[in-house]
């Protein structure tokens, strides 16, 4: 049984299309049909090491240039995540400030003028004002 180690020419142009798919939304290019994530990055990358020709090694810099790639997309789903989480935190920190304040609402088409009796936490915090609750967001104006 003999077992093929290269790619043909159809299997090396589905894995370039993928490749350039995937490198034109991280370049900020238009978006594919299919949105790729790291893990396919990483699918893809392997698949290639799988099939490379090994008397012809992809070359160095093209294999640092995607290792490159896919670091700063981590980075970038890092950061993403943690500045979200951040957000929240300090939206509910200050929403707990909020508490014993006059505060101003804005419900539909009115105002809503009272004294924050009750603060909710987490990512969407909520403030007790005569006897209901509202949404942190809907704040208008705060007084003492």
């Amino acid at each position: 049984m003999d077992i093929a180690t290269t790619m043909g020419g159809a299997e090396r142009a589905s894995l370039n299309m993928q490749v350039e798919a995937f490198n034109a939304t991280l370049k900020g290019g238009k978006a594919a049909q299919q949105d790729l994530g790291k893990d396919d990055f990483l699918k893809i990358l392997i698949t290639q090491l799988q099939n490379q020709d090994p008397t012809k090694p992809m070359e160095d810099r093209e294999f640092i240039a995607q290792m490159a790639q896919f670091s700063s997309l981590e980075q970038m789903t890092n950061m993403s995540s943690q500045f979200t989480e951040l957000s929240s935190t300090m939206k509910s920190s200050q929403a707990m400030g909020l508490l014993g304040q006059s505060v101003e609402i804005a419900q539909g088409e009115g105002m809503i003028t009272g004294t924050v009796d009750a603060v909710t936490g987490g990512p969407f915090p909520q403030l007790l004002v005569g006897g209901a609750y509202y949404d942190y967001d809907s704040v208008t104006k705060v007084a003492r």
